[in-house]
């Protein structure tokens, strides 16, 4: 079978696991390597797939480049790996790397000449309408563009900012700035434990066109969520998923007596996403061009999950939710008597733990208000017996103060 690009058709389809994956597309770029500087890659003929992002109309890649990596200053080997097998979309943010991942993501862009041929989807953490669209500026300069293709209300909680006069101002805001040609879409992010009620809220307001929400293995019995899901897919919003691998707190791995059909944990939980109609892509954190090639190679086989492998992510997210914090701390918070952040704070703790970005972490946690940074001598017991998963709140705020104060 004629090889392109270092791997065959047969070979795509049975090296699926991370060694094989990376093996199999091995023939990307190598960092560092003098004669692929700068240089727009060549396109592989071994496309990710792609769908129709809602209201939008336009085409995206199943998989999307979530900036929220180290990413080179100079020339990222990630973006141009990605990039070459189709994964033509970047999620960035003005608070990803500590602000740096705008202005990397820019010096990819004007040096391998590729603005025109890559969706760039970038967020503020401003709410209200004039930062925001102060942001939008800001944005425009350091990704070196004269036009975003989406830009997105970055972490919304409160819904405070989609309602009433908030909400209104930011719709006029976001029609201006598109009639201005400063962004093509708009829409919000969202991860905290109001997800469901956001969605609801998004499905019924017409200048929302994108949302990027907190969804995974761990969700899907949640008829609360796949109502509000349903409701956001029949107005015709472009859904896309993130946090999809549902990392957890500081657990011993069990993925292991739960292998689905020879995939990795990682790939298993993307192609259960991509399995649901309903969201058009899965924003990942790839650190490293192993990683890349990993997730590229899962997108590409058309191989489905089984219902064997289904029942095993399902008890997989069985033995690990005492491990597992789901940021809905509206249930833990009210049990501390102190002004403590629990669901930001495990969320910093896990970034340290699973995703091993131990400076991100700490500084993450140290731009929390000093009220929510003093954990000595909290009593978080009742935090513990509110949490419906059964974590160990007290254990991990504990190591929380150790490894990130």
């Amino acid at each position: 079978m004629k090889k392109q690009d270092g791997i065959s058709r047969r070979e795509l389809i049975t090296k699926t696991s991370a060694a094989g994956a990376g093996a199999a597309l091995g023939a990307g770029l190598v960092a560092g390597t003098a004669s692929d500087a700068f240089a727009a890659p060549k396109q592989s003929k071994f496309r990710v797939p792609r769908k129709t992002l809602g209201k939008t109309g336009q085409k995206v890649p199943i998989l999307l480049f979530g900036g929220a990596v180290d990413l080179d200053p100079k020339f990222d080997p990630k973006l141009a790996e990605a990039y070459r097998y189709g994964v033509d979309y970047f999620d960035a943010a003005k608070v990803y790397g500590g602000g740096t991942c705008e202005p990397r993501v820019g010096n990819f862009l004007e040096r391998s000449g590729l603005r025109k041929k890559v969706w760039i989807t970038t967020k503020s953490p401003e709410h209200e309408a004039e930062p925001f669209a102060r942001d939008v500026d800001n944005s425009l300069k350091d990704l070196k563009t004269k036009y975003i293709d989406l830009y997105f209300m970055h972490s919304i909680g409160p819904d405070k900012y989609l309602r009433g006069d908030l909400g209104k101002q930011m719709a006029k805001k976001a029609e201006q700035l598109k009639k201005q040609g400063k962004i093509r879409y708009f829409g919000f992010s969202c991860h905290k434990s109001n997800v469901a009620e956001l969605l609801e809220l998004a499905a019924t307001l017409p200048w929302i066109d994108v949302v990027m929400f907190k969804y995974n293995f761990r969700d899907y019995g949640d008829k609360k969520l796949n109502k509000a899901i349903d409701a956001a897919h029949k107005a015709n919003i472009g859904l896309i998923a993130m946090k999809t691998q549902g990392a957890a707190v500081s657990f011993q791995e069990k993925w292991k007596p739960h292998k689905a059909s020879g995939f990795t944990k990682g790939q298993a939980v993307l192609k259960a996403v991509w399995d649901d109609e309903r969201i058009a892509a899965a924003v990942s954190h790839m650190d490293s061009l192993s990683l890349v090639r990993e997730n590229v190679a899962a997108a590409l086989n058309k191989k489905k999950l089984t219902a064997a492998d289904r029942e095993s992510l399902q008890r997989y997210a069985q033995d690990t939710r005492q491990h597992h914090c789901q940021w809905c701390d509206h249930h833990c918070n009210p049990a501390v008597d102190a002004p403590v952040q629990i669901g930001d704070t495990l969320r910093f703790l896990m970034y340290h733990d699973v995703y091993g970005e131990k400076d991100k972490a700490r500084r993450l946690f140290s731009e929390l208000p000093a009220e929510a940074r003093k954990l000595d001598g909290v009593d978080f017991s009742g935090a513990n017996r509110a949490c419906p998963n059964g974590v160990n709140v007290a254990y991990h705020m504990k190591r929380a103060k150790d490894v990130l104060a």
